[in-house]
């Protein structure tokens, strides 16, 4: 872990946070023009990593980002892009369906990467931290411990404590699992914007993004989705030999395997995701 923590001050007013683009470009391009519509600047965009991915477009992409100047941490992916390894670094179980299918995609994207893209990635932090609506704020991919690993909404509180503690903070935004939550406890708030790359496993195409709030100095938030051309990143996908499963995830909204799931989201596949807030949203 390089514990390189960024400190981007205390930020006002919307904010959008969303991570995993997976190398989708399509995707990439509709959450720009929504955040446009939204009129919410680069200076208040988040990613939580993993620009690059299954998809077929992993330059483009961190092209893309660089371009529109938003904050990013790098996830597990850009780490071993950067270190030069030769795997994606998902912790997945070896010889499991995800690790099989990593042996495809993650050469493919690391051929892909220019030298300029590449020497872009090393300037990124490992996490942002930040002020909002007197909220201290923490960014990370996987954990703070663990750039890979999985946190989900059935991941016991105790283990998400153990963060808080260690970070001294009141929210914590992390990405890497795919599914979209919150989970809450003590005043203190673990959300996860889920992915734009892939949809989140619940039968539908769309995907998912985060928007955060300040009004009348009160914290909110908001799951959003969103639809896009996923009918051209599948065919991109296929046209350059990757996983065919993926590109049929992107088709169906329902993910190749539940390798990586504890059982409660192993149960909820293919089930209509929706995400209850608060009580008028506030972190209170």
């Amino acid at each position: 872990m390089r514990n390189n923590i960024q400190h981007i001050g205390t930020l006002n007013g919307p904010l959008l946070i969303f991570g995993g683009v997976y190398s989708n470009l399509q995707a990439l391009e509709q959450l720009i023009s929504i955040a446009k519509a939204k009129k919410i600047p680069p200076s208040n965009i988040i990613c939580t990593g993993d620009i690059v991915a299954y998809c077929a477009e992993p330059e483009a992409c961190l092209q893309t980002i660089q371009d529109w100047g938003i904050h990013c941490i790098t996830g597990n992916v850009e780490l071993q892009l950067i270190n030069n390894e030769d795997d994606c670094g998902c912790n997945f179980e070896e010889s499991t369906r995800c690790d099989l299918f990593s042996k495809n995609w993650y050469p493919f994207a690391k051929s892909k990467v220019s030298a300029t893209s590449l020497a872009w990635l090393k300037t990124l932090p490992e996490f942002i931290q930040f002020n909002y609506a007197e909220k201290e704020c923490f960014v990370l991919h996987g954990s703070y411990q663990n750039t890979s690993e999985f946190i989900f909404k059935s991941t016991p509180w105790t283990v998400k404590a153990k963060q808080f503690q260690q970070l001294n903070v009141d929210v914590i935004l992390a990405g890497h699992c795919g599914i979209p939550f919150h989970d809450n406890k003590n005043g203190q708030y673990w959300l996860n914007a889920g992915v734009i790359g892939m949809p989140a496993n619940d039968g539908a195409t769309s995907v998912w993004y985060l928007e955060f709030c300040d009004q009348q100095g009160f914290l909110s938030f908001e799951f959003n989705k969103f639809a896009y051309d996923h009918l051209k990143t599948a065919r991109l996908m296929e046209d350059n030999h990757l996983p065919q499963a993926y590109a049929h995830t992107l088709r169906t909204g329902i993910w190749d395997n539940c390798d990586i799931l504890p059982s409660v989201e192993t149960h909820q596949q293919g089930m209509p995701l929706f995400i209850k807030c608060p009580a008028k949203n506030n972190v209170s």
